[in-house]
């Protein structure tokens, strides 16, 4: 689709989380964290808000100078929505049925409300 596109993230931990550790917030002795993100209470990890405002950001940024520099059609106040939209893909039947979804999805471009 030409007016917005579909993506599947997938966040690989590399640390093992202990067993009953409460994945919610950081835990009390957080030594190794000093800055503001990683206070008490924060979430750990990259959070996938984080990963999108960056992708946001970093094509934007690119967008721009392909603007300048190979005469790309400029965009109207913003390239992006302000938020997204996402699901959290539990199982393998639910990867399968939102990757077919994803694949098929540009066939759909013609019969789009958004169309011509």
């Amino acid at each position: 689709m030409p007016n917005h596109f579909h993506g599947i993230i997938q966040i690989i931990n590399t640390n093992p989380i202990p067993v009953g550790a409460d994945l919610r917030v950081c835990p009390d002795n957080v030594g190794e964290h000093t800055d503001d993100k990683h206070k008490k209470g924060e979430h750990t990890g990259s959070p996938l808000h984080t990963m999108i405002q960056w992708f946001k950001t970093m094509s934007t940024n690119e967008y721009i100078r392909n603007v300048k520099n190979n005469h790309w059609t400029p965009f109207n106040k913003k390239l992006w929505q302000r938020n997204y939209y996402e699901h959290i893909i539990r199982n393998e039947k639910s990867y399968l049925h939102i990757s077919e979804y994803i694949r098929t999805n540009p066939f759909k471009w013609l019969d789009d409300k958004y169309y011509g």
